[in-house]
């Protein structure tokens, strides 16, 4: 197992961290994401022991990626709870359940590319190219997306 895994680690590790580099625009987050995919193979290598070589390292690219999304989720929820303004939390207008709600409440692209955009901090061309579509798609939506939070608040 040993040896596999190895093998499997010195062919794509450099692939795998330029991959997380331009997905993160990090290379602490890239390393990290690298290894805990390469953790998880070996937590899992009985499953993946027997597939072809593309398909482990599909499975490993698909671990990085859903390893990605769990960070940024994480990410999410702590960032709005830091960014909460403070008059807002002394005057009680709103509760975190409520902006999470409020967020929650966008179409599901929008409130995806919100996040990334502002709690996140991607660019537009970052988010573009995560998401497979063009940057002023990007910009479209998420003026949609400030719009419907605006009706949202009644502003």
């Amino acid at each position: 197992m040993e040896q596999e895994i190895t093998e499997l680690y010195n062919k794509l590790h450099n692939e795998l961290y330029k991959w997380c580099q331009m997905l993160t625009g990090d290379s602490y987050l890239s390393q990290e994401l690298v290894q805990e995919a390469f953790l998880r193979a070996i937590d899992h290598f009985e499953s993946i022991s027997s597939l072809s070589y593309e398909q482990q390292r599909s499975w490993l690219y698909t671990t990085i990626k859903h390893a990605y999304l769990d960070i940024c989720r994480k990410n999410k929820k702590e960032t709005l709870i830091d960014e909460v303004p403070e008059d807002v939390i002394t005057r009680d207008i709103y509760s975190e359940k409520d902006l999470f709600d409020l967020i929650n409440s966008l179409p599901s692209l929008e409130g995806k590319l919100f996040t990334m955009k502002y709690l996140n901090g991607f660019t537009s061309g970052q988010i573009g190219k995560m998401m497979g579509i063009p940057p002023g798609t990007v910009r479209s939506k998420l003026s949609d997306a400030r719009k419907h939070l605006k009706e949202q608040l009644g502003k």
